[in-house]
């Protein structure tokens, strides 16, 4: 968008993004208990220096507002603990100890949050845990914080809205593993932190590295007004469903007259559709809870927090803020919709829509994570599904085979990257890449294709306000200029399954581990007891598929099992299924050399994508 819309003599946003600060963790460093470091947000010590010409503007003030780090006073009994990870850690005092919200990604890091609140608050003690929604970075630390000094963790109420458990296996065990290559291109993890490199990902400044967990809820929260008093603390709550999270809620808190938005409502742009990949949101339900929030708290808050960046106070400033975001998406939303009903496609539509004037002007409306362009794709996506309706894309080839194509009607690679040049020096740097990527698609080795990609990435990525367009941009640069691109593995593998989750929850993710061509010919039963659930499964393999449902005696099919067992608990059930527990303590009848086979078919890696400029 035009700087020219945007103040850059306002300094609200930094006199927000400072207030309240305690105490800072210097330096700001996090470390695993080997000594390696999981987070370090003193490499973003360079953002103090003037944008330099290879980053844009607004997005180098976005990271140095980010950049910010710290134990900072939201309201009288509200902390938060922001730099130490991507997102927030929020702390609320009761009477006896600390309500946690959201405990960052790593468990180290999440200590380290902690631990700085005590240094300069007492060492109060956990007496409750909220999940605001069901992304890793709002509960991978979990396990640091229950267990810093908490003698029961069974007497601490572990609260998340409905569907949480579900929405967790989908981002993170389901299609974690697809996942995981494109959030290292959109965090930038592995480019060099500087104004050459990554200086951010508008949300925060990048994703700690540490060990996650995940400890369940051990209480829903099911509709709109529920209310909890935990450890003298009134909680108001408010579902938000399918909005930045398919499982989110907001919460208010009477006492203090402070609302927590969650990730509804940040000071960005969020994503429709992140990059990474997710399930595609509501943009317009997502309005629409806003607003309701208005409605619900509207009258009574003082101050405005969040699992990312600075709260904003005052309840005028407060309503202004979460009625613009309103605004914003219902807008993208409704727009989106009127141009497809009128004919568009989600790529047209991203080319001409454009924000109206007073959120042009929003520094909270801004680009820094979600765009106007991909969200404006994704909304199309959700109604309409990947086709765009146009006979001669039903049937496309694959990349490959298409680049193929394309080089040989162009002349050859060298025409190819030729051709490329002039569209380079035209400034046309969009249709550069296009050309070039063809070239890199079919000869990955080549080094004149691959230097001159990564020039135009390079270029790009300079030039984005996005800061996952950027870091997507400059990644794909470096693994040009590195060489061909190790394929990622996408297999979850046997030894991610953890027993925190629920048995059919583990049956599921060993469902979409199944290598189906090389299991096409197998057949085969197997029934499992776990004695501590008081429960039965049947296992089935047939026709490439890995099915299974509970069983009880007056329920059991024809078929046979050909093989069965019994353990007391679910981590013994993970230890047999993936063959680390000797089958000679293990109760048992029938065939068990096909465990072994079963558990062979499990965990293959797919076929590498051929090596290219992703």
């Amino acid at each position: 968008m035009s700087q020219n819309s945007l103040n850059f003599d306002d300094t609200t946003d930094f006199e927000n993004a400072t207030r309240g600060c305690i105490g800072k963790l210097e330096p700001c460093i996090v470390k695993s208990s080997n000594g390696r470091v999981v987070w370090n947000n003193e490499d973003y010590n360079f953002l103090q220096a003037e944008c330099p010409p290879t980053a844009q503007r607004s997005l180098w003030r976005q990271g140095q507002l980010a950049a910010k780090h710290g134990l900072f006073e939201v309201t009288q009994g509200v902390y938060q603990v922001r730099g130490l990870d991507i997102s927030n850690m929020t702390i609320i005092e009761g009477a006896e100890g600390v309500v946690i919200v959201d405990p960052l990604i790593s468990v180290e890091c999440a200590e380290a949050a902690l631990s700085l609140y005590r240094k300069h608050r007492g060492a109060r003690q956990v007496s409750g845990l909220i999940y605001t929604h069901s992304h890793v970075d709002h509960f991978g630390g979990a396990a640091g914080i229950l267990r810093g000094g908490v003698e029961n963790v069974d007497r601490v109420p572990i609260i998340a809205p409905e569907g949480f458990m579900k929405e967790v296996m989908s981002e993170n065990v389901t299609a974690g593993p697809a996942m995981l290559r494109r959030a290292a291109y959109m965090y930038g993890s592995l480019i060099p932190r500087g104004p050459n490199g990554q200086i951010g990902c508008g949300l925060g400044q990048a994703a700690s590295s540490g060990m996650n967990s995940i400890v369940p809820p051990t209480r829903d929260i099911t509709h709109t007004g529920e209310e909890l008093v935990i450890d003298g603390i009134q909680f108001v709550f408010q579902l938000t469903p399918d909005t930045e999270a398919p499982a989110e809620l907001n919460f208010y808190l009477p006492q203090r007259r402070a609302l927590c938005i969650a990730e509804c409502a940040t000071h960005c742009l969020h994503n429709v559709l992140t990059l990474r990949g997710a399930l595609v949101r509501d943009a317009r339900r997502w309005s629409r809870y806003l607003d309701e929030a208005i409605s619900l708290f509207g009258r009574d808050v003082d101050v405005l927090f969040a699992g990312h960046h600075w709260p904003t106070w005052g309840r005028k400033e407060v309503i202004k803020l979460i009625g613009e975001q309103r605004d914003l998406y219902a807008y993208l939303h409704d727009q989106t919709v009127r141009m497809m009903n009128a004919g568009m496609t989600g790529t047209e539509i991203a080319e001409v829509l454009e924000l109206p004037p007073t959120l042009k002007r929003a520094w909270h409306a801004q680009g820094y994570y979600g765009s106007v362009s991909h969200n404006v794709k994704a909304i199309y996506q959700r109604y309409m599904g990947w086709f765009d309706g146009n006979p001669a894309r039903l049937w496309e080839h694959p990349p490959k085979e298409a680049a193929e194509r394309y080089v040989e009607c162009m002349g050859g690679i060298d025409e190819v990257i030729r051709k490329a040049e002039t569209y380079t020096a035209k400034g046309d740097l969009r249709f550069a890449a296009t050309l070039l990527g063809h070239a890199v698609t079919i000869q990955p080795a080549d080094k004149n294709a691959r230097m001159a990609l990564a020039a135009v990435y390079e270029q790009l990525g300079y030039g984005s306000e996005n800061a996952t367009w950027r870091n997507f941009y400059l990644s794909g640069a470096q693994d040009l200029r590195a060489g061909p691109t190790k394929p990622m593995s996408r297999n979850a593998g046997l030894s991610k399954l953890s027993p925190h989750l629920q048995v059919d929850q583990l049956l599921d993710a060993l469902c979409v581990q199944l290598d189906g061509q090389r299991a096409g010919e197998q057949s085969l039963c197997i029934n499992v007891e776990i004695t501590e659930e008081e429960r039965r499964w049947r296992l089935r393999l047939a026709n490439g598929a890995f099915t299974y449902r509970s069983t009880s005696e007056l329920s059991e099919p024809a078929e046979p099992a050909r093989f069965s067992f019994t353990v007391r608990n679910r981590r013994e059930f993970i230890d047999v299924i993936t063959l680390k527990r000797d089958l000679r303590d293990v109760d048992k009848s029938g065939d068990e050399t096909l465990l072994p086979t079963l558990s062979s078919l499990f965990g293959m890696q797919m076929p590498s994508a051929p090596a290219s400029h992703i």
